[in-house]
């Protein structure tokens, strides 16, 4: 059986709350147990940082993509088992999820919520059928749900969105979905 990838969303500041942090590593520490590849957007900062520094001292493989207008701001973290440096978002967004089996959606800013909407769409279009989970640390993303409710009452979606993403509180409870969806 091959290697299994998670792309993993999240920010590029490190968030408000120590907890943000701490799922950051433990779910960076998860995937190296689990001998997966991390995806990501290559960044050394905030919640990406952390995420990959975990998963890369648990001897995870490392796969990092970043557009070339961000590398200085977001610190392209170079030393990963692969760097890609793309000249566009849209390509970042596209090579980060054409190498994921999945996809986990930790606390993010607008950069977060763009690339979680654009594989949700894809998925409500059936151009893919890959895991979403999102990682509701402290319930950081009880709005989004609230609002992706709004959207299915108000008849701007089938019910059938909302079953499209999996929620967690835990790095540990994403984990085992994972391993569910991807065994």
């Amino acid at each position: 059986m091959s290697r299994k990838s998670v792309c993993v969303y999240c920010g590029s500041r490190p968030g408000a709350r120590p907890a943000y942090v701490t799922a950051a590593q433990t779910l960076g520490a998860a995937l190296a147990a689990e001998d997966w590849r991390l995806v990501y957007g290559a960044g050394d900062v905030g919640l990406m940082g952390e995420v990959a520094r975990a998963a890369q001292a648990g001897g995870a493989d490392t796969f990092g993509v970043i557009p070339q207008h961000l590398v200085r701001r977001e610190v392209g973290k170079s030393d990963l088992n692969r760097y890609v440096i793309t000249q566009t978002m849209h390509e970042r967004k596209k090579v980060m999820f054409m190498n994921a089996d999945a996809v986990v959606v930790l606390p993010g800013g607008a950069g977060s919520l763009d690339e979680l909407f654009e594989v949700l769409t894809w998925r409500q279009l059936d151009l893919h059928r890959k895991p979403i989970v999102i990682l509701n640390t402290e319930g950081y993303w009880t709005p989004l749900k609230a609002l992706i409710d709004q959207i299915v009452t108000e008849g701007f979606a089938e019910p059938s969105l909302a079953g499209l993403l999996s929620w967690t509180d835990t790095p540990e409870q994403a984990m085992a979905l994972l391993r569910d969806a991807l065994h």
